[in-house]
């Protein structure tokens, strides 16, 4: 199928499946940061990014879509979504296989050590976040972590992408 084909029914409701889907996976992150208390890591908030990139570019597909813009330009802000997905696919792989100790993380992602002797004392160390370790999950809910649940999601999302992008 040729990225110039007319686009469809399809396409519609994959860009808008696309948009509502990233935004509710990376607002479940965010939401379990800021009202449940988890503190991300690097790896964790590295796998944000495809999520803060590809929530507009899916809301682009989906005006391109509604306003019948050429079928080459959704099409294309759905690949590009879909590759974005597979950029956190593999984001989340990685740090996975870091949690179950399969390769190391990177080293920059290790536990960091409380400032010692910053000039006032307790007060300073109290206002000083402290990312936990990448090789850590923060917790595992029905046997993954929440790089584990982001493979499955990014996942979904990568395939119904492609589906969109490449199908009738």
């Amino acid at each position: 199928m040729s990225l110039a084909t007319p686009i469809g029914e399809t396409q519609k409701w994959a860009a808008l499946a696309l948009l509502l889907g990233m935004a509710a996976t990376v607002g479940t992150a965010l939401g379990f940061e800021h009202i449940g208390g988890y503190i991300p890591c690097m790896l964790c908030l590295q796998q944000r990014i495809p999520y803060y990139v590809g929530v507009p570019v899916m809301a682009l597909a989906l005006v391109a879509v509604w306003l019948r813009w050429p079928p080459v330009v959704a099409r294309l802000l759905l690949l590009a979504g879909a590759l974005l997905m597979t950029v956190g696919l593999g984001l989340a792989i990685y740090h996975s296989g870091v949690e179950w100790h399969w390769w190391p993380g990177p080293s920059s992602c290790g536990a960091v050590v409380a400032p010692q002797g910053s000039g006032n004392g307790v007060l300073d160390q109290l206002n000083t976040l402290i990312p936990p370790s990448c090789d850590e999950a923060a917790g595992r809910f029905l046997g993954l972590s929440f790089a584990g649940w982001n493979v499955l999601a990014s996942a979904l999302w990568a395939a119904v992408g492609y589906r969109a992008a490449f199908g009738r």
